[in-house]
């Protein structure tokens, strides 16, 4: 069976891992997931993030950073761009997400960046999701 939305797959299972208190969850790569999982350590969604290869097959092992209680960081994590509607935004439509609280994910052709970056490079581009 094939994949349509690999994207919306990194979110579900980070999301899944969230919810089952699980530190850990594994990801089949691709160069975008990985762009899209340094920018969650960068902002501090994930502690830690490692790429292996098991199997022939290259894989991200991603650790979910937890808060006192043992909850995952992330609340909620969305899916804004889809195969079937893209959605893209220039430089002057990059919003806020939760008034600066959340992280907006975008692809430009500088690679993966949050919002704030992208405001402050003057930059658009598709946007993927976001977390918060």
């Amino acid at each position: 069976m094939t994949m349509t939305d690999p994207i919306a797959d990194l979110f579900t299972r980070i999301r899944n891992a969230g919810t089952a208190s699980r530190k850990k969850v594994d990801i089949p790569h691709s160069i975008l997931k990985e762009g899209i999982s340094h920018l969650l350590v960068r902002e501090g969604f994930l502690n830690e993030i490692q790429v292996s290869e098991v199997g022939g097959f290259k894989r991200i092992r991603a650790y979910l950073k937890v808060d006192q209680d043992g909850d995952s960081v992330i609340r909620r994590i969305e899916r804004m761009s889809k195969p079937g509607c893209r959605v893209y935004v220039r430089s002057r439509e990059v919003q806020k997400v939760l008034r600066g609280m959340g992280l907006g994910i975008y692809s430009t052709s500088k690679g993966i960046l949050s919002d704030v970056e992208c405001r402050e490079r003057r930059m658009g581009g598709e946007y993927l999701g976001r977390v918060w």
